[in-house]
Order: C-alpha cells, then structure tokens, then sequence
C-alpha cells in the first residue's frame, strides 16, 4: 500500500466522521429525539410539546463538545459513577501516553526510517508506506540507537503513567467502597452449596448452621426460590406499573373530556384508579405460598457488622470446599438472580464449556480473517481468482480495496464477537450484572488480541497460521519480519474501526430508526415508559485497549500510525463523555474492576512491543540494541509485580480496617438499626421496584432549558408510598 491508498482511506473515514457528527449534532436538537440523545430518564422529565420552528435547529453546532470537555470529573463522577471515571482515566491515559509517543517517533524515528538506505526517493503521495516503517533501515546501521532510546522513553513514561494512575483509581475505590454507608453488599454475605438433608429444609439448615458457628453475629437469612410462577407474575406486575406510571403523568396535564354520550366530563384512568382504592384493603397478594414451590442451595445471609460479614466471606466454612462456599455478596441491584439457582458443583464444568467454545469460536473466526488477509495482497488475491485481474487495474477500485475494504470486512464479522461471549458469560455462571460484564470484558480482550493483531500478523491463511505453533522459538522473530508489512493494514484499521465506529457510536443508528419507526411510521407519540441503555464497557474497553496495544508495538516499527491514534483518542474522549452524561443509565456499576484488566493490558503491550523490539534488532544485526533492550524486558516485569502486591489486593478484597471504622461510626451515631430495617427487604426476590412503582405525581414541572439541551437534571416531585411488602420476605429468620 501507498501514500495515496492511506489518504483514500483516511478521506473516506474523515467524511464519514464528520457527516456523521454534524448530522448528529442537527438531529439532537429535534425534540422527536430526545429519548434517543438524552437517555429515557431525562427524556421522561422534558415536555412533549414540539418546539416551535426555528432555523438554529438544522444548523450544526459544537455545543455538544464544549459541554462534553468542560464537564468535571466530579460532575461524571456523580452521573456514571466510578466504573465510568475509569474509563476515561484509560482513554486519557492513552492520550498522555501517545503525545509522549508521537513526539518522539515522529521527530526521531520517523527520518532515521525514511533516509535509512541509500535509495532514489518518489514523490511523497507515490511512497509505499513501507519506506517509513523499520523494514526501511538497513542492516547493522547505527542509526537504531534511535528506535532503542524512543522505546525507552515510552516505556518509561508508560510505567510512570500508569503509576499514579493506578495510585488515583485506588483511592478512588477506597472512597467509593467508604462512603456507601447504607450499602446492604457490606452486611450480606453469598452462600452456596448448601447441604441437602431429608430432614430440614434448606432454610433451616442456613439458619441452624449460622446460629450454631455465628451465633453473636449471624443477623438472618434469605434464601433463593424457584423463580418460575412467581417470577413471571412479578416481572408482569412491574410492567403495569411502569404502564400506570407513565399513564398517569400523561393524563396530569390533560383536562378531562366529556364522554361522548352524555357529556359529563371523565377520566378513564382515574376511575379505575378509584376503584382499585376502594378494594385495595381486601387484596393480598400472599407470596409466600407461592414462593414455596422449591428452595435452590443458595442463600443471602446478613451479618450485624460489617467486619463479620468479611469474616464470614473470606474464611473456609468447611473441610469440604464445595460446601457451604461463601462470598460477598453483590449489590442488590447487581445480583442476576438467574445464575444464582445454578449448583456450585456445576460452575467448573460450566468453566471448561465454555472456554472449549471460546477457543472453538476463535479458530473458526479464522475464516472472516484469512478473507480480510486477502484483500490487503491483491497479488494473491488475482491469482487465485483471475477474472478479477481486469478490475484490480484501475486504480482507484486498488486504493479502496486495499485501503478500506478490509477493515470494514473485519468490523462487521467483529460485531458478532460481543454478544456470543456474553452468552458464554452467562452460561459461565457470574452472579451479578458487573460480573458477567466484566468477565465478558476480558473473553472480548483476549479474542480481539489474538483475531485482529496476531492473527493478521502472522499469517494470510489458515495453514499460515497453524504452523505458526511447529516452531515456539521461531515467534519472535515471524512477528519482527510480519509486524512492518501488516503497519499499513492497522492503520486503516483504526481509521475505520476507530474514526468511524465512534461517529457510529454516538449515532446511535439502531435505536435512531426504531424512534423513527414508531413515531412516524406507526405514529406512537409517547415514549416508552420502560428500557434504559447501560454503558457497553464489555465492548469499548477492548477496543480502546486493542488501539493501545496497536499503538505501542507499532510506535517504533511504524511511527505513521500514532498520529491517526491520537485523533481517534482524543475524538473518543469527547464521544464519551457525552454519551456517559446523556445516554447511558447506571444501573449497577463494578467500583472500578476495569483498570486492573487495562493495567495487565498495558504491561502486555509494553511487553509485547519489546520482545518485537528485540527480533528486530536481531534481524538488523544490531547487538547493542538488542543488548540494551532485555533490561527493559525485565524492568517492566519487575514493575508489573510491583503494582500487583501495591495495588491490586484493594481490587480483590475489602479492608477490614476500614469496615471496622465503619461499623464504630454508625453504631455511634445509631444508624445500625435503620440498617438492619434495609436489609430485611434488600434482597427479596419477589420485590417490585419501589421507583417503578410509586404514584405517579400530580403536577411535574418541566424546565425549557431541559428540554432543549437535556444536560440539566430536572426534579421531579413524586409521591412516596409504603413498601407494603417489605414482610414478603421468604425463608427469613432473625437470629436472637
């Protein structure tokens, strides 16, 4: 590939891009499309009045951006919670880094790669892209003290980063963990694999054995039920209430209308609610016998401290590890009630299926990958089919196919990854919502490592690629020769996968056309009442972590790419951030579980990137580089192991100090008992969601200025009821 071949690729992504952020700017102005851009928590606050016609709302404006860049991380802090800070700490990190890394290959390394053999020189747009990449140097120059001192600088400069990074996001984490003062998780602790005896039932053996071994700190028990009947019922219950909600705050602000036979004036829903009120003392619903269907071998059991409650998590129950295996439990919120009626016995079989499949599923995603090699060698590509050799001639059809085409190719057979590892998430057996996101996170990670960056490096075919296993030693050395040819297929790669797939993003075209279909195809005016968009860390924290890994191995072999890196980093900083501030809900967050994946991440990269560094030297004949490189190998090893004894443990494991003080604060100030009233309804499986579920408000208030732009939380008086259902707690017992 040539100069020109990239330029076609970057001016395709580059209209894209801004076709894309300018349309985007004009369309979140359109009051139909508030619930698209502004999340259905807001969109619920704004009026549904249209605006009236002005020309400032189909002219595109950087507002967006402005608002996105001046918001605090305070202020993120508080909308996405901590999980959202972290990652836009990776994404800056990345940005930190790159400036370090861009600045030094471009002004260092980049002639030494251009001027590195004697050689008649083209025009720049006619260069193959080959001329400014490492394979440009001859061998045993002594201008690769060059490439050795950059990888230094980087390097060095990645570990000081990541450094006081990792330092900031523990503490931050120790905040997060301290200031949830009424945070049920910290009293409540996960059982499985619970004994079965014919002759007590499982409640009775939870509460038996903790009054036997807890007695001073055992506080009571919940224990999970078979979920069909009741569960449905429920599920069913919840969506009239969102209906009767969103029902209600419609007919708030609409005068009654006379009936239309005898003309006195009525309000449907307001004799229905009549009538409910009427009987509401005569309806029970009794849960409990419904609830009696089947007790699984799990249990949320609660502790009257906090420090009991790590006591009880952390140490083995029995002499048999596969019974009575503790945990702390998740959040309420958190907990994915369908993984917990798995039994514990399952859950290492489960472990191998599905990483059997996961392995399965990347060999077979060779296939999609070996079609992408091809187009990037348009040699082979004729020979193998020759009644394309006509077209490959022109050489426009040459640019787009070898610039464009492939990473395209990629990207659409890569949108299949993230939902099938989801699925084997789930199958996998996670016990909450961030557990299953943040273990999908890695199986993404992993996959995308191995398919985009070695995959496409080592081989273009399948045979290729498995002989790469004969000869273990020979790696190094096949990714040193590989890694400089396949430099200009990442490059596109980032341009498409990167510049466009953040224009996409912020688009949000699936659920754009789904409004556009209901309101003005099917002509339903209301938003839903229901349905809130969680930020997809499984799928962007492996795609700005892929990029960084691209980055750095590429920094010194191919300093071209860093600047296209940058502008995709800086572009997805302010993509999202707005999407953090105005279309994703958090619903339950990790406390941070993403940057220990980005700092193992990294470290790779920085790893991976020497050991490249290495062969290369070694292909040049370059001893003294080659020399100076293995220290660096070790230091960044020796770093590693530094900050998984400094700082990892506070990701893995609570405090015990730290819940003590706690504890001695709220038995202090009394709050123990408003504690212990939490908890008796926190973990009820067969709880409607009190926010769903209260009365809709008589009046709301809605703010101009909300409308319109939808960055301004708006306040909504609502009307509180009683958890009347707070005794629907089955299996639960208070310990004396």
């Amino acid at each position: 590939m040539n100069i020109s071949a990239l330029l076609t690729s970057a001016g395709i992504n580059i209209a894209i891009s801004v076709s894309l952020l300018s349309l985007y700017s004009i369309l979140r102005k359109q009051p139909s499309n508030v619930s698209v851009y502004f999340g259905k928590k807001l969109a619920s606050m704004c009026d549904k009045r249209n605006d009236p016609f002005s020309l400032e709302r189909f002219v595109p404006s950087p507002s967006w951006i402005l608002k996105a860049w001046e918001t605090t991380e305070a202020e993120l802090l508080e909308l996405g919670g901590l999980d959202a800070v972290v990652f836009i700490r990776i994404v800056v990190f990345s940005i930190r880094i790159f400036c370090i890394a861009a600045v030094i290959c471009i002004f260092l390394v980049l002639p030494v790669n251009y001027y590195g053999k004697d050689m008649i020189h083209k025009k720049i747009s006619s260069e193959s892209l080959e001329v400014f990449t490492i394979a440009n140097v001859k061998e045993g120059s002594k201008w690769l003290w060059a490439h050795c001192l950059a990888l230094y600088i980087i390097s060095c400069s990645a570990c000081f980063l990541l450094y006081f990074e990792y330092k900031s996001i523990t503490k931050m984490r120790l905040a997060y963990i301290t200031r949830s003062i009424l945070n049920p998780s910290h009293f409540t602790v996960l059982v499985r694999a619970v004994p079965c005896s014919p002759e007590q039932s499982y409640s009775d053996s939870v509460r038996e054995y903790f009054m036997n071994y807890y007695a001073s700190s055992y506080l009571s028990h919940q224990m999970v039920y078979r979920s069909g009947t009741v569960q449905k019922l429920m599920n069913d219950a919840e969506k009239m209430c969102r209906v009767f909600k969103h029902v209600s705050s419609e007919n708030s602000n609409r005068n009654s209308l006379p009936c239309h036979f005898c003309g006195v004036a009525s309000n449907p829903f307001m004799i229905l609610s009549n009538e409910t009120e009427s009987e509401k003392g005569n309806v029970r619903f009794d849960v409990l016998d419904l609830a009696a269907e089947k007790e699984y071998a799990t249990a949320f059991v609660f502790f009257k401290t906090r420090y009991d409650t790590i006591v009880a998590s952390e140490v083995l129950q029995s002499a048999n590890p596969m019974l009575w295996v503790t945990e702390m439990a998740p959040e309420p919120r958190d907990v994915y009630w369908s993984n917990l009626c798995i039994p514990y016995k399952q859950l290492w079989i489960r472990k191998i299926a599905t990483l059997l499949a996961a392995i399965v599923f990347m060999f077979v995603f060779l296939i999609p990958v070996t079609f992408v090699q091809g187009l990037t060698q348009l040699d082979q590509l004729s020979h193998a089919l020759p009644f394309l050799r006509g077209l490959f001639k022109k050489k426009y059809v040459t640019q787009v196919v070898t610039g464009y085409l492939p990473s395209v190719v990629l990207i659409l057979f890569l949108y299949a990854v993230p939902p099938t590892m989801m699925l084997f998430s789930t199958i996998e057996g996670a016990v909450s919502h961030s557990g299953r996101k943040k273990s999908t996170c890695i199986k993404v990670l992993y996959f995308t490592i191995w398919n985009v960056f070695f995959v496409n490096v080592l081989s273009g075919s399948i045979i290729g690629q498995l002989s790469v296993f004969s000869s273990v030693k020979d790696i190094p050395k096949q990714l040193a020769e590989a890694v400089p040819i396949q430099a200009t297929f990442f490059m596109t790669y980032v341009l498409t996968s990167g510049w466009a797939s953040l224009s996409v993003e912020i688009m949000q075209p699936f659920i754009l056309l789904c409004n556009i279909l209901k309101k003005f195809i099917f002509q339903i005016k209301e938003d839903p009442p229901d349905g809130t968009l969680s930020f997809p860390y499984h799928t962007e924290v492996p795609r700005v972590l892929l990029f960084g890994l691209i980055g750095f191995v590429c920094s010194i072999l191919a300093p071209l790419i860093l600047p296209l890196l940058l502008i995709y980093f800086l572009l997805a900083y302010l993509v999202y951030r707005n999407q953090i501030m105005n279309v994703y809900i958090t619903n339950y967050e990790s406390g941070g579980q993403y940057w220990p994946i980005a700092h193992k991440s990294t470290i790779f990269a920085l790893v991976l990137t020497q050991i490249i560094a290495l062969g290369v030297f070694g292909i040049k004949r370059s001893s003294v580089a080659s020399g100076f490189i293995i220290p660096l190998i070790i230091g960044t090893l020796l770093f590693n192991a530094y900050c998984s004894q400094r700082f990892s443990p506070t990701f893995d494991k609570l405090a015990a100090q730290d819940f003590m003080e706690m504890d001695r604060r709220d038995q202090q100030d009394g709050r123990m008992e408003e504690i212990y009233e939490q908890l008796r309804s926190a973990y009820s499986q067969f709880r409607l969601s009190q926010d769903l579920c209260k009365a809709a408000p008589a009046h709301i208030n809605h703010n101009e200025n909300t409308c319109k732009d939808a960055n301004t939380n708006s306040n909504e008086d609502q009307e509180s009821i009683q958890d009347s259902e707070a005794a629907l707690r089955p299996g639960t017992e208070i310990g004396s």
